[in-house]
């Protein structure tokens, strides 16, 4: 047997199917990045979370039903009451993780589309469930809790502030 290929000329496809059983890949996340227009720079809205109170923008789980845009849009209305025009092509995406009630953190890749504030309604399904704020662009990027989220912020800076 050769030291460069331990398993001689075998095919190693069982190694990675042994490995499938300790990693699981990313799961997929849906946001949207709530924008309108402020004194200086744009203002981006953040809500906490239900559980730890992180700010982070308006995410959920792909819908089967609905083109992921339109997953962000209802995001945005269920987490926030915010209501506008969502970009139809992704702004790009960043690494994040659902927490769960006992602690444990799943990994998961969110894909973010930008959505241009047209109102906030005063009633929507988690009201008083979360903290909604709107930042100018660089204090959201200062009271964003993910470090992946502030990076993506910073890279996309010239498509949103």
């Amino acid at each position: 047997m050769s030291l460069s290929r331990p398993f001689g000329n075998r095919d190693a496809s069982w190694l990675q199917g042994l490995l499938g059983l300790f990693y699981k890949p990313a799961r997929l996340q849906i946001a949207a990045l709530c924008m309108r227009p402020g004194e200086t720079e744009n203002e981006i809205l953040l809500v906490s979370t239900r559980d730890t109170g992180r700010l982070i923008l308006p995410k959920g789980w792909p819908e089967p039903d609905k083109q992921d845009f339109e997953t962000a849009a209802t995001e945005a209305y269920e987490e926030a009451g915010v209501i506008g025009k969502t970009d139809p092509h992704a702004l790009g995406t960043f690494s994040s993780y659902k927490g769960r009630s006992d602690g444990s953190k799943e990994p998961t890749k969110v894909l973010v589309f930008k959505l241009q504030f047209e109102k906030q309604l005063s009633k929507f399904p988690e009201l008083g469930q979360r903290q909604c704020l709107w930042l100018p662009f660089s204090e959201a990027v200062k009271h964003a809790n993910e470090n992946s989220l502030k990076q993506f912020l910073h890279r996309h800076r010239a498509e949103i502030a």
